[in-house]
């Protein structure tokens, strides 16, 4: 094996393994620095809250949370191939001009979903000094914060989803117990009327809509 004295041979080995580095990580990129994770908590609390146990299945909120990822994403998805990936295939910028240009879309949508109190904890914790502007906030900081934002978010959607659900569940408690009807599983009787609830409400069009705007 022959080696290389020329610092541009090794630059590309080294954007190489960079970038077989990013597609080997490419899932958790996706999960954690788009609207993926607050939008699969919130399927998974309201299939909670309804009680039915797996409907829909995995994969089906799993496909549906990604489609809405990806519908959500796109104008910042455009805006990083505009800005960095394009220019970069075209040889008009270098891989690290490239890589920075692309991530200030996604930067820009992280910090308009964090909140500060959460910015300011990861600051505090790593230690770093304040930064005088958004954009001074490292990268380290802000994918935490975003992550511990969106956690914090989907389980306040998730709190309002299960309230009406659980109202029916007392109602159908109440019931059984001053009919005598103690053996019976409030369950049983409660689930079909969840159901119907979120049916006539048109349930999924208001949480997949509501969903959606609250990143517009």
């Amino acid at each position: 094996m022959e080696g290389t004295n020329s610092p541009k041979d090794v630059a590309v080995t080294l954007q190489i393994i960079f970038l077989i580095t990013i597609l080997s990580i490419a899932p958790a990129i996706l999960i954690l620095t788009t609207s993926f994770t607050r939008i699969i908590i919130v399927f998974s609390f309201l299939r909670s809250a309804m009680g039915t146990q797996a409907a829909p299945p995995n994969q089906v909120l799993v496909g549906l949370a990604l489609f809405l990822t990806f519908f959500i994403m796109s104008p910042v998805f455009s805006d990083m191939n505009k800005n960095g990936l394009a220019p970069y295939l075209d040889g008009k910028l270098t891989f690290t001009d490239a890589l920075n240009e692309a991530k200030k879309p996604l930067r820009k949508f992280m910090l308009q979903n964090t909140r500060k109190k959460d910015i300011l904890v990861f600051l505090e914790i790593s230690k770093t000094p304040t930064p005088k502007t958004v954009d001074d906030i490292p990268d380290l900081v802000l994918l935490p914060a975003f992550v511990t934002s969106e956690i914090q978010t989907a389980f306040e959607i998730g709190f309002l989803l299960f309230l009406p659900f659980l109202i029916i569940d007392f109602v159908v408690s109440s019931v059984l117990l001053s009919m005598g009807m103690m053996m019976l599983p409030p369950v049983m009787i409660s689930m079909p009327f969840k159901i119907l609830l979120f049916v006539l409400v048109d349930g999924w069009n208001l949480v997949v809509t509501s969903l959606v705007k609250s990143y517009m």
